[in-house]
């Protein structure tokens, strides 16, 4: 049996605490102009991945989970917004946040066993939140490696803790 309160209880911590808190995190760290820099053409700018991110989630959850309409725009969000701000970016995600969060409370009770269909892929609820969770964690990374390239700078993500 799927614990699914566990499951939400896990999203929210991979994808509000950690990965939401070290997008902000590096948000800071970074300029108006490196937020939609690129070091070459094969590599997606933070702005991009932030704005990909946003897509990905209302595309995999809210629409493919939750049942509502489906208006990802997927080749947008890879094209640099340069009059966006980054604090349009992180008001677009605690929107997201709000959004994913009302889902939440107001959904009975999430069938994670259920099948469904995103972006043409036939997959179960727990497989999309799964998705959701690592293609967070995947970009949280490379949002890092941009930062730390552009500012030469750490991030401090464990600054205080002792991990070994």
């Amino acid at each position: 049996m799927i614990d699914s309160q566990l499951i939400i209880t896990e999203f929210k911590q991979r994808v509000f605490t950690e990965s939401y808190d070290r997008i902000y995190k590096c948000l800071k760290m970074v300029s108006e102009e490196q937020l939609w820099s690129s070091p070459n053409k094969t590599i997606t700018s933070i702005g991009c991945l932030i704005q990909h991110l946003n897509g990905n989630v209302r595309q995999w959850i809210l629409s493919g989970v939750g049942g509502m309409t489906d208006v990802r725009d997927r080749e947008k969000e890879f094209i640099p917004a340069s009059n966006k701000r980054k604090s349009e970016l992180m008001d677009e995600m605690e929107t997201l946040k709000k959004d994913l969060l009302d889902f939440f409370d107001n959904e009975n009770q999430i069938i994670f066993t259920q099948k469904i269909e995103v972006q043409n892929f036939n997959l179960t609820v727990f497989s999309a939140f799964i998705h959701v969770i690592e293609h967070y964690s995947y970009h949280t990374g490379q949002i890092t490696t941009l930062t730390k390239l552009y500012t030469e700078k750490e991030t401090g993500y464990y600054e205080g803790f002792d991990l070994d």
